[in-house]
């Protein structure tokens, strides 16, 4: 899996959350729970995954590129809120996983 970022974001996320970017490569994307970032219109698709990465639950705000390559927006700790929802889709049986790449990639 590819990733991208603005590197001047990247240093933003990291004095704001303590948190690099070059962390997601780490994601567990078979675990994880995504869902569509829709609170306003940002001219692109965005989405936030809640995944893990090493043992502690992550959220990755990202958009998809056309060519395949994931490019991060944020990457912070998931807050208790989060956590708690992450814990119930994965009771309810909603953890399908994610491939930012599309149905029927490989990587």
């Amino acid at each position: 899996m590819a990733y991208e970022w603005d590197e001047a974001k990247r240093q933003a996320n990291l004095a704001k959350h303590g948190v690099d970017f070059a962390l997601a490569a780490d994601l567990e994307w078979n675990t994880a729970l995504t869902v569509p970032d829709t609170r306003f219109g940002y001219g692109e698709e965005r989405n936030t995954t809640f995944g893990f990465i090493r043992d502690r639950l992550y959220a990755l705000v990202w958009t998809p590129r056309a060519d395949g390559v994931v490019r991060i927006i944020s990457l912070r700790k998931a807050n208790r809120r989060e956590v708690r929802i992450y814990g119930w889709a994965n009771e309810q049986g909603r953890l399908a996983g994610t491939d930012p790449a599309g149905p029927g990639s490989h990587h």
